[in-house]
């Protein structure tokens, strides 16, 4: 099954917890309500359930009472009529009083007076502590679903618990069960219901009955079997957007936008560099973080850091703020050197080649730095080792001796990438000195067997070597003051503010900032002037330096910190060394130095369902993205639709191709085209004298909300969300065509040919508004509408209001289609071209060519032995029977482990004996696993990600030569985590560690 719905939806809640009540497979995408989820229809209310091909369920609660029949015959009637009353009488009321509170910030009295009319009949009904005789049923999720917004977060009805004690009891019984919980994690992040905004303000709003019915008891009728409704192929009739209500005041304010908006609509900046901080100004300094310069950026890389910048740059400099947008490569370090030795060059020259590469790649992309520069230049090893003298004065330099593997031929320390060897943990025999690519597992140089320099073949030796640290914990106390302020008053994205705490949680510890290497800045410091500083010490400084190569009056942004806002953008992999190692740096050197105010960090873009990945040639780099025939900002706007921003995505192909067809093409580019064309077709290219009605006026309270959203949902660099809101405003427009159909208008009489100039007149200025919401995200296209609009250079500035900017005998120029239909051809080619080689498989050798349906097949009979299994258990059966069912799953198990390739799962604790029957691997525990034996992918996330942090704290200790007991101590969670991630991988953890007892490497 397939659930489609929208971010923070809450109808999504019930359907995803019957999902997981009963164990069903099934996938959830993220989509909008302007999007063709169905193929035959151009819209409708989500969420939507694919429970087979092409056959859909449409309304949640069906949905719902479908998904729970499949596990067990729901036969009470009293089920289906408190669906209806939640349907029919609770949901009207409860979604206005949340739009009011939620979108509004106004509570509506009225809704919610009958809303606790509801919840006193509600409560009065579950005196017997549950709604029907059926544990568990459709109408508990439902209710329970319906119910959440308003009973926690900041909706939440004030004094309901002790107003409603029964309510109370069953909600809460209901709430903690595990489903409800998962979904509640799906669709509410961190508990905080203000995530259903966006939802509720683009979703249409239940009708209200026309005659009020009385809340009768539920009659208790005697039990008849429910015939459950069939997926039906002939859904319910979309409701329009325009039906949404507006209050008055939002009528009136739209009214007088309209009217005299023009007056005080501001004028756009002109910008002339070099841009300096402005008294009284609000001066942003936008910084993304810098792309490492020995390789190709891929489309992950682009959104996470450069894109995500350029938006919110760009819609800086459209709101007249003071803004100045800094990037460039990253050049020093181990792996350009690694690399000038696998090509044959000098680093400079790597450097050279790859910082051309990249700045053509952004260029094609439109990414609009007002400076790119790069890290090798005089301005960085000025600035870097001046504000390490000054921290070096200050007392937050310290040294110390780390052990290391030097070359004797080479005659040099080797950094931990010119180290090659055989992994201790896995065996791997062409393991990295920092990462073995067979297991995935984070290494140190000296602990890998038979080691080689990858330079000259030799072996090298371990020897001591002296090395310069950052005395972060003497800086930590004006860290976390600072820290803490930029927390309460600043953007900080959730994976920022909790990467950051967990380094700072158990206290900083020395950071060693120097390395043995030729290339990079030199250290000034007597007896260190054979090394470099480490890339992550002088790499942030860049955004320091590139603003000196901008402007000699650098100082005005780097050393301004009460007049200059710091926006930085980056991957969560860059987030500790933005907001703890450089902000220590900075704050140590006592320079006055501008200092993080605001961190936006993404999380992962994937590539379909697997990892971008250049060896394998496994998804699109960037020179590769314009020989696919696609506008760049076809990518832009889709690769900012998916943005990675509260969890990881993936750049589909398939989505790719609907995103463009269904959001671009028939939605904002049908409503823009259109409208021209009936301007130029039926009034000579003229706009027309605009006689606006209250129906109007609606319309225009109605754009003036998205537009506020898009605006507030800017400010906090929710980039995802304003997307949608410039969705929903073309939306609007189509609709609004198509209820006043100007084209039968404009053959009828003067009257209604003038009713007809005023509705295309009104949609071209529509157009107007969305040519410059639409900048930020895809300029080219932008300046394509502006183009045909003819538009003054006036009118690009976003303002709070819809103001008219093409008044009536206005001249617009040719219009022409702005987006073109991408074919399945197309996108097959293109997935083919890029899916890249398999990635390497374990076991590689014992895996078999598996039927993708032979697969599926084996995996949905799986899922039905373990759900058959679970439910002997709890029936408390006859030992015998489970046993013996029991036995056909693990033989199910090891059938689907052998066409896949992989070690076949061993079953739980109460069947060990007959699992060691079935296979002579070690027995491991399910947890980690789905109930049908397959991997966890977020547990396995989770813990891989642990089994990283740990491991780059046990290096730490180790070089900082730590007590013994504090490193075994550390190694000893470090292997645990190694264990428990194996478990969540269906692997032997013994194996994978070295052995019971052991440490899992060489002593």
């Amino acid at each position: 099954m397939k659930l489609y719905t929208d971010r923070g939806n809450f109808k999504s809640l019930k359907v995803i917890a019957a999902l997981e009540f009963t164990g069903l497979s099934y996938s959830l995408t993220e989509c909008g309500l302007e999007e063709r989820v169905v193929p035959y229809l151009s819209g409708t209310s989500l969420p939507v359930l694919e429970v087979s091909p092409q056959r859909f369920l449409f309304s949640p609660n069906t949905a719902t009472r479908y998904i729970l029949n499949k596990k067990c015959d729901e036969d009470d009637p009293n089920i289906d009529k408190w669906l209806e009353w939640e349907s029919v009488q609770l949901q009207p009321y409860l979604v206005r009083y949340l739009v009011s509170v939620l979108v509004h910030k106004k509570p509506d009295t009225e809704s919610l007076n009958r809303l606790q009319q509801l919840l006193k009949f509600l409560n009065a009904e579950l005196k017997s502590k549950s709604l029907t005789k059926t544990k568990d049923c459709a109408a508990d999720f439902v209710l329970w679903a319906s119910l959440f917004p308003v009973f926690k977060g900041a909706a939440e009805i004030k004094g309901w618990e002790g107003q409603y004690s029964n309510i109370k009891s069953w909600f809460n019984t209901i709430n903690n069960l595990p489903c409800c919980q998962t979904a509640l994690d799906k669709v509410i992040h961190g508990g905080d219901t203000t995530c259903l905004k966006a939802s509720l303000n683009t979703q249409p709003v239940p009708l209200l009955e026309t005659e009020t019915r009385q809340e009768e008891p539920v009659q208790k009728s005697k039990p008849q079997k429910v015939k459950m409704e069939k997926p039906s192929e002939t859904p319910t009739p979309e409701e329009s957007l325009l039906t949404k209500e507006a209050s008055p005041e939002e009528i009136q304010a739209a009214k007088e936008s309209w009217l005299t908006g023009k007056s005080k609509f501001p004028k756009p900046r002109e910008r002339k560099h070099p841009i300096l901080p402005k008294s009284g100004e609000r001066n942003l300094l936008i910084t993304s973080a810098l792309p490492y310069v020995n390789n190709v950026p891929h489309l992950g890389n682009i959104i996470g850091c450069v894109l995500s910048a350029d938006v919110f740059s760009r819609y800086c400099r459209l709101r007249n703020f003071n803004c100045l947008y800094i990037c460039g490569t990253d050049e020093y370090g181990t792996a350009t050197e690694t690399k000038a030795i696998e090509e044959g060059v000098t680093p400079r020259e790597i450097c050279d080649k790859y910082n051309k590469i990249h700045a053509e790649i952004y260029d094609w992309f439109n990414i609009s730095f007002d400076k790119f520069s790069r890290t090798s230049i005089p301005e960085q090893t000025k600035i870097a080792q001046d504000i390490f003298w000054k921290l070096e004065k200050n007392g937050f330099i310290s040294r110390d001796s780390v052990e290391q593997l030097q070359c004797q031929q080479c005659l040099r320390f080797l950094a931990d990438r010119f180290v090659e060897g055989t992994c201790p943990l896995c065996g791997f025999d062409d393991a990295r000195g920092d990462q073995c690519d067979g297991c995935g597992k984070l290494l140190n140089a000296i602990e890998l067997k038979d080691p080689k320099c990858k330079v000259c073949k030799g072996i090298p030796q371990v020897k001591s070597s002296n090395h310069l640290f950052l005395d972060l914990p003497k800086i930590e106390d004006k860290l976390k003051a600072h820290l803490n302020a930029q927390f309460d008053k600043g953007i900080w994205t959730n994976n920022a503010r909790v990467i950051t705490n967990s380094w700072i949680r158990d206290g900083l510890k020395p950071r060693c900032i120097s390395r043995d290497l030729k290339w990079g800045i030199p250290v000034p410091l007597e007896g260190y002037q054979d090394k470099v500083f480490y890339v992550w010490f002088d790499a942030p400084i860049g955004y320091i330096s590139a603003t000196a190569s901008y402007t000699d009056r650098w100082e005005q942004w780097w050393k301004n910190p009460k007049q200059v806002e710091l926006y930085n953008f980056l991957g969560k992999d860059n987030v500790p060394f933005h907001s703890v190692i450089f902000p220590c740096s900075l704050l140590g050197a006592d320079d006055n130095f501008t200092v993080v105010n605001h961190m936006s960090a993404t999380e992962y873009l994937n590539y379909e369902d697997t990892k971008f990945s250049k060896s394998r040639g496994t998804g699109v780099f960037g020179h590769q993205a314009k020989d696919t025939g696609i506008p760049a900002d076809i990518f832009r706007f889709y690769l900012l639709f998916v943005r990675p921003e509260s969890q990881d995505s993936s750049f589909s192909w398939d989505d790719f191709q609907l995103k463009n067809n269904s959001e671009l093409l028939n939605n904002l580019g049908n409503f823009i085209n259109r409208a021209l064309m009936f301007v130029s077709n039926s009034f000579g290219g003229q706009i027309q004298e605009m006689t606006l009605t209250p129906a109007d006026f609606h319309l225009l309270a109605l754009v003036n909300r998205e537009l506020a959203s898009y605006i507030d949902n800017m400010e906090q660099i929710k980039l995802r969300d304003s997307i949608r809101n410039i969705l929903s405003i073309s939306r609007l427009g189509n609709q609004y065509m198509q209820a006043n159909k100007p084209w039968v208008l404009v053959k009828g009489s003067e009257s209604d040919k003038r009713r007809a100039g005023t509705v295309v007149s009104l949609s071209a200025n529509l157009a107007t508004l969305l040519s410059v919401l639409v900048q930020p995200y895809m300029p080219a296209v932008s300046d394509t509408i502006q183009g045909q609009l003819r538009t003054p250079p006036q009118c690009n500035v976003i303002y709070k209001e819809f103001v008219c900017q093409l008044p009536p005998g206005h001249k617009i120029g040719k219009p022409s289609p702005l987006f073109e239909k991408i074919e399945t051809p197309k996108i097959q080619e293109l997935k083919k071209k890029f899916e890249g080689k398999p990635a390497p498989q374990k076991n590689a050798s014992k895996a078999s060519a598996g039927n993708p349906e032979e697969t599926q097949k084996l995996t949905d009979e799986v899922a039905a032995q373990g759900n058959l299994v679970r439910e002997l258990k709890a029936k408390k059966a006859e030992k015998a029977v489970v046993t013996e069912e029991v036995a056909k799953l693990l033989a199910l198990k090891k059938k689907l482990a052998d066409l896949m390739g992989e070690p076949a799962p061993a079953g739980g604790k109460q069947n060990s004996k007959l699992a060691k029957k079935e296979s002579k691997k070690p027995e491991v525990s399910s947890s980690g696993t789905t109930a049908n034996g397959a991997v966890d992918n977020q547990e396995v996330e989770r813990l891989t990600e642990a089994v990283s942090k740990q491991g780059l704290l046990v290096r730490d200790l180790k070089s900082q030569k730590a007590e013994k007991s504090r490193i075994d101590s550390e190694v000893a969670v470090l292997l645990d985590l190694k264990r428990k991630l194996a478990v969540a991988q269906g692997q032997d953890p013994e194996a994978l560690t070295g052995g019971k007892g052991k440490k899992g490497k060489k002593k």
